[in-house]
């Protein structure tokens, strides 16, 4: 009797370890996609990503840079001082990207372009994101607001 008990104990806690071991797998697999890296213009320069890689970029949009084409394509440079990487988007801008102004783009690093597919822009004149100020103070370009 005592056999059949701890048997039936031992099968419970295996089952529960085969279910948990997949339920982190599942979990895993699906959110594979939805982790999307960091990287400052610098580091793209240095070791470019694969072109299936999606990634995020952050830096300042370049003075000058900022170009729109037919079709609703939108061109510009961003930097973070130390390289600058061109940028292509296919969308609207949201109405506080501007050049010389933060951002941060979703994408695909591309025959030497980054290929965004999602662009967000600083909400107010003092934020930015703190992926893009560590990436800027790296390459001693950031200054606090009210440095000058």
């Amino acid at each position: 009797m005592k056999s059949l008990k701890k048997q039936r104990r031992i099968q419970v806690i295996a089952v529960a370890v085969v279910a948990l071991v997949l339920a982190t797998g599942l979990i895993g697999y699906a959110m594979r996609d939805g982790i999307n890296f960091f990287r400052a213009p610098s580091q793209i320069m240095s070791e470019p990503p694969a072109p299936t890689e999606v990634f995020r970029i952050g830096g300042l949009v370049e003075e000058g840079s900022l170009v729109r084409g037919q079709g609703g394509i939108v061109t510009f440079v961003v930097t973070d001082g130390g390289a600058s990487v061109p940028v292509s988007y296919a969308g609207v801008l949201p109405d506080l990207f501007d050049e010389n102004q933060g951002m941060i783009g979703t994408g695909k690093y591309i025959n030497g372009v980054f290929e965004a597919s999602e662009i967000l822009a600083k909400h107010d004149e003092n934020y930015m994101p703190k992926e893009v100020v560590d990436a800027l103070k790296e390459q001693g370009v950031y200054q606090e607001a009210g440095d000058s």
